[in-house]
């Protein structure tokens, strides 16, 4: 083993290790609906773009530059919340296929992992329940845990305060959206991977900077775990 293995894994769920049905976009219906957006027309459309854009972003972030008041926003992320936690109930939340094991595997060959999400403490919660992985990973940190959330770089730095890891190029991160990657090249992150199993796709996540593109959490883990060897 070389002194500089990766000694960090920084996972998102919803798209990278955990399928979520599209909860995303039906939440924000809602969300858009109570935020007394039309359900038809320009300012939706331009509204639903948005969110595909950004996805992976804090969705309280999200509704603020949507909406560009406060209440508003906060009454949207509320409705978000109810709306997506209504949903969990509704639809078989899964982990991505490969996802729990891929995670034991780079535990089990030492490196910590952190899961971190653009949803509230509360939201994560419930899928963390939902998918019975409470003590799945060594650490779970939403938006409000760590300062901002994506893009920018706070919850990837909190996870490497929080797990001991001894620099930034020793840590390897995965997610979905080109808000992941943004987050960890911010973060300094020796590996910012994209994965095809969630919203965004190869051509996205490259044009973004990711140093890969895996096909799922699955060969991500292989690759962090290729450098132990």
């Amino acid at each position: 083993m070389s002194d500089n293995t990766i000694q960090l894994a920084v996972l998102d769920m919803a798209g990278t290790t955990v399928a979520d049905g599209g909860l995303v976009l039906r939440a924000f219906e809602a969300a858009a609906t109570a935020a007394g957006i039309a359900a038809d027309g320009p300012e939706r459309e331009q509204a639903r773009q948005y969110v595909l854009d950004t996805m992976g972003q804090s969705k309280i972030a999200v509704f603020r530059a949507l909406l560009g008041d406060e209440e508003r926003a906060q009454e949207a992320n509320r409705a978000f919340e109810s709306a997506y936690d209504a949903l969990i109930d509704e639809v078989e939340i899964t982990p991505i296929p490969g996802a729990a094991e891929a995670i034991s595997k780079l535990r089990g060959a030492g490196v910590r992992v952190a899961l971190t999400t653009g949803f509230s403490r509360t939201t994560q919660d419930r899928l963390l329940n939902a998918l019975g992985w409470n003590g799945i990973a060594d650490l779970t940190l939403a938006p409000s845990d760590a300062g901002r959330g994506r893009p920018y770089p706070d919850m990837v730095l909190t996870a490497l305060l929080r797990l001991h890891a001894d620099a930034v190029d020793r840590v390897a991160v995965l997610g979905d959206t080109t808000s992941d990657i943004a987050t960890g090249l911010s973060a300094g992150a020796r590996i910012v991977a994209g994965t095809l199993t969630g919203a965004h796709d190869e051509a996205q996540l490259r044009a973004a900077g990711a140093t890969h593109v895996v096909p799922s959490v699955v060969e991500f883990a292989e690759l962090v775990l290729a450098e132990h060897s």
